[in-house]
């Protein structure tokens, strides 16, 4: 008996070393984690002739400049329009620049610099807009192309998604224009018109155009990432995310067949029943979840800036990362960053109340992790789905995820550094982009692509974008010319 309760104490002896050890392992981990923030000196806050910029913004929203993926063409006196009021509000910067256009609708401009041997850069954006869903024209609180500053926002489709951007930037160029600022390295502003339907047309035709001139972009700048407040949890501060990594985008059209009959005597198995079964296959068995590549980055970067708990858990990711990755998925919007995502968005079947249909067909749209590509998640679906006799089709457009641009590098820096200039508040981490963007299609051109959009938002603005009631700050929108004029000065000098 002895014997046997000293085995106990030394086998109790040994696990309550092993718990003190690893739990001085872990605090170890959390406190000795350095800060990754890049010290930066607030600059001066640039004079904005805010009112008036809003305007000009103001007026190119109400140019409804929706494109369409099946004809090439519609709007175009709208587009032509908007390059007017583009050409007629920032002169300066048309007279230091070059102005192209191409593929119709798309422009590019060409900022000279002085050092032909300098890389140059690119800041991208786009003209056009998502249309408003139908039956919402009512709930706006404006009308969504009406342009008006009201409130403290520029409201409209295209404020926010994507000319808010557009607009900073010519802005901030049109200011340094006026101040006879040179850049040291060419810097292009790419302006696509068809984003919103894949870019295909315009952004692709910029890329190509570049790569036929032989350009050889040190970095591209685009849409992306925000300022936000409240999505990672046990943050105090706004984080400025920087896209790094854009999710695939892959679309999937599943199909059944049936013998179409009449309702009065239907089969076991019915085209609808076959395929419905196979989408709540789908639904149920999401892609895994892990917390790997760019979102540990992003919880890495964040871990030393947090509150001793969730620095604890973050920068014990070896051990604790099943408890991270329980906590991420409760969220939509974090459940999205750490597995590829599956959405049934189309389903169409019959035509009659009291006729089976023969045919029944869906569409699903997959954002891919990076590693991810169109070919596994084809197997994985026929793998899930388990069924012969449903068909499965890739649509044409489906892009695999681009490279995972490094964040030690100095281009990164460098937007880094931009970012904790003008907004010395926030905390600036890597992210992982989940919607597409224009930048997909310029990497032939560069092996660096930040995903960026220097706006603050909350959790309930979220909801605006492509959505209801679109808006723009005017105090945000001054810091944003602030910000691509800093973003100029760092990188162009």
């Amino acid at each position: 008996m002895r014997r046997l309760i000293r085995i106990i104490r030394s086998v109790a002896l040994v696990l309550i070393t092993a718990a003190v050890v690893l739990a001085a392992v872990m605090v170890a981990n959390a406190w000795r984690k350095p800060s990754q923030q890049i010290a930066a000196i607030p600059v001066a806050r640039a004079p904005v002739d805010v009112q008036a910029a809003a305007e000009r913004l103001g007026k190119a929203v109400q140019f409804q400049t929706i494109a369409s993926a099946t004809d090439a063409d519609q709007g175009a006196d709208t587009f032509r329009a908007l390059h007017d009021h583009i050409a007629a509000s920032f002169p300066a910067f048309h007279a230091a620049a070059k102005r192209e256009i191409v593929a119709n609708y798309s422009l590019l401009y060409t900022w000279e610099g002085t050092d032909p041997k300098a890389a140059p850069i690119a800041l991208l954006a786009h003209q056009d807009v998502v249309p408003i869903a139908p039956g919402t024209e009512g709930d706006w609180q404006v009308p969504p192309f009406a342009g008006i500053v009201k409130d403290g926002f520029i409201w409209g489709r295209g404020s926010w998604d994507d000319k808010g951007n557009l607009f900073a930037m010519l802005e901030a160029a049109e200011q340094l224009a006026k101040e006879n600022f040179r850049p040291k390295r060419t810097i292009y502003l790419a302006v696509g018109h068809d984003e919103e339907v894949s870019g295909k047309r315009g952004a692709t035709a910029i890329s190509k155009l570049m790569q036929a001139r032989g350009v050889r972009l040190d970095f591209v700048f685009d849409e992306g990432l925000l300022i936000t407040e409240g999505i990672l949890k046990g943050v105090d501060k706004p984080v400025a995310l920087i896209g790094i990594a854009e999710k695939g985008y892959v679309t999937l059209d599943l199909a059944t067949r049936a013998t179409p009959g009449h309702s009065s005597l239907p089969p076991r198995a019915t085209a609808i029943g076959q395929l419905s079964a196979a989408l709540a296959r789908l639904e149920s068995k999401p892609f895994p979840a892990s917390v790997s590549g760019v979102m540990r980055d992003t919880l890495e970067a964040t871990a030393p800036e947090m509150k001793f708990t969730n620095r604890l858990a973050l920068s014990n990711l070896w051990l604790l990362e099943p408890l991270v990755r329980m906590q991420l998925e409760r969220s939509p919007q974090t459940a999205a960053t750490i597995r590829t995502t599956t959405a049934p968005t189309i389903f169409n079947a019959g035509n009659k109340e009291n006729v089976l249909p023969g045919r029944a067909e869906a569409t699903v749209n997959f954002r891919l992790l990076p590693g991810e590509t169109e070919d596994t998640v084809i197997a994985r679906v026929k793998s899930v789905v388990a069924d012969d006799g449903v068909k499965v089709t890739p649509r044409p457009g489906n892009t695999n995820p681009p490279p995972v641009t490094s964040s030690a590098g100095p281009a990164y820096q460098t937007v880094a550094r931009t970012i904790r200039e003008i907004f010395p508040d926030v905390l600036v981490v890597p992210g992982l982009m989940v919607a597409a963007t224009d930048s997909r299609n310029y990497l032939d051109v560069t092996d660096n692509i930040f995903r960026f959009s220097p706006v603050r938002a909350a959790t309930e603005d979220l909801a605006r974008f492509h959505g209801t009631n679109e808006r723009l700050s005017v105090e945000n929108y001054a810091d944003m010319i602030r910000f691509y004029r800093r973003l100029v000065q760092n990188t162009a000098q």
